[in-house]
């Protein structure tokens, strides 16, 4: 009886949590997915109460737009180029500031106070550095033989969510070339798959949006 009371209370704790994700984050995908089946699907047209045929036309017509497979390369290309660059730089930096004694500590409230809030950081017991020092392995040795094993699951994290950030890419080529990504229409352009949904969603039409 006090088991099914404490189970309660939990679903009572709960609740507003689970209310808000199913309303801001599962049913919104549930709707994207709905609408990306619509053939031409647009909000201004089922406001003038107009219905859709059921189909795969917004893919279709996704697949075969040019600026789609261009802003498809581009958002590609941005995640090859930055992810593994950007994993190894912070990997790098990460070990540099590790052996800086005396500027460990501020560098690394420096660091990671903007996120203590929200994530943890993976220090490497020492106890594994004190033992390859003791049979004098070298440095290059040390951070291939342990520093990066012992890391291989945040830095796996770190790569995928790097490429799922990437894939959203959008805001930083905003901020660089405005909100033309380039010269508008021309080859240069640099639009991304994110752009390219903004760009659909600014002509109305959900449905090639949300296959996108």
């Amino acid at each position: 009886m006090v088991e099914g009371k404490q189970k309660w209370k939990a679903w009572l704790y709960l609740a507003p949590a689970i209310v808000l994700l199913l309303v801001f984050t599962v049913w919104p995908i549930i709707n994207t997915v709905r609408m990306a089946f619509l053939e031409g699907y647009s909000g201004l047209k089922v406001a003038g109460g107009e219905s859709f045929a059921f189909g795969v036309g917004n893919f279709v017509k996704v697949i075969k737009y040019q600026k789609f497979l261009s802003c498809l390369k581009n958002t590609v290309l941005l995640c090859v180029l930055t992810v593994p660059i950007s994993s190894l730089l912070a990997l790098l930096v990460a070990v540099f500031l590790n052996s800086i004694k005396w500027l460990q500590k501020p560098l690394q409230t420096i660091f990671f106070l903007p996120y203590v809030t929200k994530s943890i950081a993976i220090g490497i017991n020492k106890q594994y550095y004190d033992a390859a020092k003791v049979d004098g392995t070298s440095r290059r040795r040390i951070f291939a033989r342990i520093t990066v094993p012992l890391l291989s699951p945040m830095l796996a994290y770190v790569v995928i969510t790097g490429f799922i950030g990437g894939f959203k890419e959008y805001t930083s080529i905003i901020g660089i070339f405005g909100e033309a990504m380039g010269p508008a229409d021309a080859a240069g352009r640099l639009n991304t798959m994110v752009g390219f949904i903004y760009d659909a969603l600014s002509t109305n039409n959900q449905g090639r949006a949300s296959a996108a």
